[in-house]
């Protein structure tokens, strides 16, 4: 259920504005939007995972703050990494 660690070195080369970027927002969007997504998966099995939903709201949480945080810096990159994940319908 975890993320692996290739999985995120991917995530990271990704969305990393050069190689030793592994913080900016973006980065960790990606990782929180993955992480989510794994989560979403594992609860439509397991219905009754109170404490792993409780966790994944955590995470959309997060995932909320640095997208507002990333729209109100700077609204291009912003705009950039929704269309990259497809956040928005």
């Amino acid at each position: 259920m975890a993320l692996t660690k290739e999985k995120k070195q991917e995530i990271i080369k990704r969305f990393a504005k050069d190689e030793k970027d592994t913080g900016s927002p973006e980065v960790q969007i990606a990782i929180l939007t993955e992480e989510i997504t794994t989560l979403t998966n594992h609860l439509k099995e397991h219905k009754h995972d109170y404490h792993s939903r409780r966790g994944m709201f955590k995470k959309v949480g997060q995932r909320r703050s640095l997208l507002n945080y990333l729209k109100k810096k700077d609204i291009t990159r912003y705009r950039e990494v929704v269309k990259q994940l497809g956040l928005r319908k």
